[in-house]
């Protein structure tokens, strides 16, 4: 359903949506150079074989103002035609969208230990391509980020913009929170809090992380937010479970690894912990380890078969299209400028 356009000025708001198009203008100049360049250069030749009185008495219809009048229009018609691309919208109206699909919030594992190397190029850079890789198979799905190491924050609230999403993960480091440290439990609370509420939609948390821990109760927790909220825990194991890695430090001393009473650091994969997260909360564990792991498999053989709720009908502002307004416009130009050039032909 459409609602009622508001009564404002249609000039009032205007939105532009691809400015990038009046790079055109470049080639519109060139030709309306050229154009009255031959204009030019027509009428010195013109003029070396006869003055402009005689001239008007060998070709009456001839006429330098309608040469240089046609060429004006047909450059304003592709001045025109170059706005018309710009995809230029006003006269703000209100929309009702309805919307179907699944919340998915990714947790995303931002400790020191996600640096660790035994995944190309590290745990951290594996964990953000295979999210982009799950959204990549997504359509309409509701997405949120948040990152934890020993303290948890919402860094994307639930969106559908998923370009977006990808630019602000990109941005994702160690460093966009203040203490060290992996506390799974208080992460998953805080990614439940991301989530709207009680309503019938299907929740999932997709869970990507080494399985580190430090006594924050993840078992306890997870099945809370099961219980009360009917949400869904996928989590995804990160790193070698054998021998694991150390943990790259990077400083102006440059590459080094951390150390802990002289001796250096070694992380492992501890896929025990989060296999036991995905069981108790109905969701699957997929211990990637140190290998690929085709990521539109995983949404389109689970998440994806999640029973999708209609979400509430989203009111949205949007402004009516009105390139017609400019091809027509344009197609006007086009017509008197044929209209001028034949008129006494």
């Amino acid at each position: 359903m459409v609602a009622e356009p508001h009564r404002n000025h249609p000039m009032s708001n205007i939105e532009i949506g691809n400015l990038n198009q009046l790079h055109w203008l470049w080639l519109v100049g060139i030709v309306a150079s050229m154009a009255l360049i031959a204009v030019a250069r027509n009428q010195r030749a013109a003029l070396r074989f006869a003055s402009r009185e005689m001239l008007s008495r060998v070709i009456p219809q001839f006429s330098w103002t309608r040469q240089l009048t046609t060429r004006l229009l047909l450059t304003a018609s592709l001045v025109v035609l170059v706005v018309c691309l710009t995809d230029m919208r006003w006269g703000e109206v209100e929309r009702e969208v309805p919307q179907r699909g699944i919340e998915v919030m990714f947790l995303l594992d931002v400790s020191r230990s996600m640096l660790a190397e035994d995944v190309a190029p590290n745990r951290l850079e594996r964990a953000k391509q295979m999210i982009k890789d799950t959204i990549d198979e997504m359509a309409g799905d509701r997405v949120g980020l948040t990152v934890f190491s020993g303290e948890a924050r919402q860094r994307i609230p639930l969106t559908n913009h998923y370009a977006d999403f990808k630019q602000t993960l990109d941005e994702v480091t160690p460093e966009d929170l203040y203490r060290g440290g992996s506390r799974l439990g208080d992460a998953l609370t805080e990614a439940n809090n991301g989530f709207h509420g009680k309503t019938n939609r299907q929740k999932a948390i997709v869970l990507i992380s080494d399985g580190e821990d430090q006594d924050s109760s993840p078992l306890e927790v997870a099945n809370r937010i099961h219980k009360d909220e009917r949400v869904r825990i996928v989590t995804i194991g990160l790193g070698d479970s054998n021998e694991g890695a150390r943990i790259p430090i990077n400083d102006r001393q440059g590459k080094r690894y951390l150390e802990y009473e002289g001796q250096q650091v070694w992380s492992k994969l501890n896929g025990e912990i989060l296999q036991q997260i995905a069981e108790q909360t109905e969701g699957i564990y997929i211990p990637a380890e140190t290998k690929q792991v085709p990521m539109a498999d995983v949404y389109n053989g689970y998440l994806a078969k999640m029973e999708q709720s209609e979400l509430e009908t989203a009111t949205i502002n949007a402004y009516e299209a009105r390139y017609q307004w400019f091809c027509c416009i344009a197609l006007l130009l086009l017509l008197t400028e044929i209209f001028v050039a034949t008129r006494y032909q």
